[in-house]
């Protein structure tokens, strides 16, 4: 197992082709799948031939970057993932990045936990300057775990999508959050007195 980074209850690791089934269960589940395909879930060939050649892909082509498993520490138990990558075509120091959990792990905090990580061994170790984060305008519980990661919102936008999913004409949003900000950020968390902790948020998908 190849190990990405850990937090206090997530390992963040790379998928290996292995994972066709944990992959499988996770889309087949259409609460999961109801902000990016209405609910459809993803074919086991599709899965095998295109999603997990793809996200192996990503570990050869840009250092530090990727698809990465999440996995419960406390259990061994497949959560779902995360990415942390540049678009093709875009910048390498402006990273997206998206979740995509089991209903199970929902409202623990996990989207929070792992999105924060990756923002940090982003700005840290990989020269970062800015990342991003997109999602439906209706989805409120993919947008609260961005909002908790430190990401404000920038623009309300239209982008061509293959499913009507309900609430599909209020668009997407997007939210970003640079260096700066997040330099400015650690600063005040560091100040915070001691025993203050925020209600988690409910984690979803967002890609």
């Amino acid at each position: 197992m190849q190990v990405y980074l850990e937090t206090e209850r997530l390992v963040l690791r790379r998928f290996t082709m292995a994972d066709a089934d944990d992959l499988l269960s996770l889309d087949s589940d259409p609460e999961v799948m109801h902000f990016i395909t209405g609910g459809r879930p993803t074919r086991r060939e599709d899965i095998v031939a295109r999603v997990l050649p793809a996200f192996l892909g990503y570990y050869e082509r840009f250092a530090g970057y990727g698809f990465w498993a999440a996995m419960e520490k406390s259990t061994g138990e497949f959560l779902g993932w995360f990415h942390f990558r540049p678009r093709d075509g875009s910048l390498a120091d402006q990273p997206e990045l998206g979740y995509r959990l089991r209903k199970s792990a929902w409202g623990k905090g996990y989207g929070t936990e792992g999105s924060r990580a990756l923002i940090r061994k982003g700005f840290t170790e990989f020269g970062v300057r800015r990342v991003f984060a997109e999602t439906m305008a209706v989805h409120a519980a993919s947008r609260r775990v961005m909002e908790k990661a430190g990401l404000t919102l920038v623009r309300t936008f239209d982008q061509p999508w293959p499913y009507k999913i309900p609430g599909h004409e209020q668009g997407d949003v997007e939210y970003a959050l640079t260096r700066a900000n997040w330099e400015d950020q650690e600063a005040i968390d560091q100040d915070q007195p001691p025993g203050v902790v925020e209600p988690a948020a409910q984690d979803g998908s967002n890609a």
